[in-house]
């Protein structure tokens, strides 16, 4: 049987949050089989749990955030992306701020608070949401079309083009295809980090965005290159982070797919849209388990690797 999976015991992290600035504490926690993962405000008293799920999505601009009544939790996709790319089923999040913390602003550092954690498995089938027909969203048209789809896939695909005018990103590759089951997300995809652009810094910051951005957690470019002394990570990093962020807005379902992804400009919004157009699609999935581990796909037996 394909287990569910949770944490061996608690982690925790400070930080700040990318666009608040506040300073943040990040505790994540054991939970039971079929919990799901659940954001707790701490710091609010009598704060509803806010179980992931993509109605709970509230508000999608430059971020995802979920929402439970007055209590909000900013900027969660990198963390779901580490939960989806190492397979963590359950756990609570407990945080005491209204925005995780960027960190180094990939996913790099809760793949570390995860495998430093520990994950074990629990005694529970993993239920994966597999698609049987496709599924898309659309924004625009011709050249300047964003379209995000789901199609059937014998694993967990994910292909993402970007298109920018911008001297840095057109001199590096704009379209990737990551395959879950490789088990290479840790190596692959996780370091990728989130980008932006100087001349949109100052906008920003006078809307209340970015108030914790920089250098240390970002690839910021002026006009014409890379501003970071340490270059990209990855020759190809800004695609890879839009897949990273893609992980991270599909994980939101509350289950792990079973499909291929595939989407050109697609973005949090777009995500998540696709995500509610596959919920009003019953007949497009189906919820599935393995009780003979040689049925599933290629790499989804095993727990994810260490580094």
């Amino acid at each position: 049987m394909i287990q569910q999976r949770t944490l061996k015991s608690l982690t925790k992290a400070v930080g700040v949050g990318l666009h608040s600035g506040q300073r943040v504490e990040l505790t994540l926690r054991p939970a039971a089989p079929d919990s799901g993962i659940v954001f707790r405000r701490v710091d609010l008293a009598e704060a509803p749990d806010i179980r992931v799920s993509p109605h709970a999505v509230t508000e999608t601009r430059l971020a995802s955030t979920l929402s439970a009544g007055r209590a909000k939790v900013h900027t969660v996709e990198h963390l779901m992306s580490a939960c989806a790319g190492l397979g963590v089923d359950n756990m609570y999040v407990d945080i005491t701020a209204e925005e995780v913390p960027i960190l180094d602003g990939s996913a790099a550092s809760f793949v570390f608070l995860l495998q430093n954690a520990g994950i074990v498995m629990q005694n529970a089938p993993r239920k994966f949401v597999r698609i049987k027909s496709a599924v898309e969203v659309r924004d625009g048209t011709g050249t300047q079309a964003k379209w995000a789809r789901l199609l059937p896939y014998n694993g967990f695909k994910l292909g993402f083009e970007i298109d920018f005018n911008h001297p840095a990103v057109d001199s590096t590759g704009q379209r990737v295809e990551f395959d879950l089951g490789s088990g290479n997300y840790a190596k692959d995809i996780a370091r990728a980090r989130t980008f932006g652009f100087t001349k949109d810094v100052e906008m920003m910051r006078a809307n209340g965005l970015a108030m914790g951005g920089g250098l240390d957690n970002a690839i910021v470019m002026d006009d014409y290159k890379v501003l970071n002394a340490g270059g990209l990570r990855y020759d190809d990093e800004f695609v890879k982070h839009k897949i990273l962020d893609a992980m991270g807005d599909l994980y939101l379902l509350g289950h792990p797919l079973l499909a291929y992804y595939e989407a050109r400009r697609s973005g949090h919004a777009l995500n998540n849209m696709l995500l509610r157009a596959l919920q009003e699609q019953p007949a497009a999935w189906e919820m599935v388990s393995f009780d003979d581990e040689r049925q599933a796909p290629r790499g989804f037996a095993q727990a994810a690797p260490a580094w």
